[in-house]
């Protein structure tokens, strides 16, 4: 059995921003899309669909872009430097 690959990206994981939409989306996507579907008149199935697809995009957008700058702002705080070691570097 293969070990599973794992990296270290300078800056964001997109990889993970990718995966963490796609999971947000449908959990996030499928209860709004049922929601608001229920204040609309949807009469055939063609109607539903495009309905879902224009609610589940706005859906997706946003997580996606809540999502990517979730990870950014996890990365600078990564990246920032302590208290303690900002300290500690003045003493010289």
């Amino acid at each position: 059995m293969q070990p599973v690959e794992r990296t270290d990206p300078d800056g964001v994981d997109f990889g993970w921003v990718m995966q963490t939409t796609f999971v947000l989306t449908i959990v996030v996507g499928a209860p709004v899309v049922a929601l608001l579907s229920m204040a609309v008149e949807l009469s055939s199935w063609g109607q539903w669909a495009s309905f879902a697809v224009r609610v589940g995009a706005a859906v997706w957008f946003v997580t996606a872009v809540a999502t990517y700058l979730y990870a950014r702002r996890r990365e600078a705080r990564e990246d920032a430097p302590d208290a303690a070691e900002v300290a500690d570097a003045g003493d010289d």
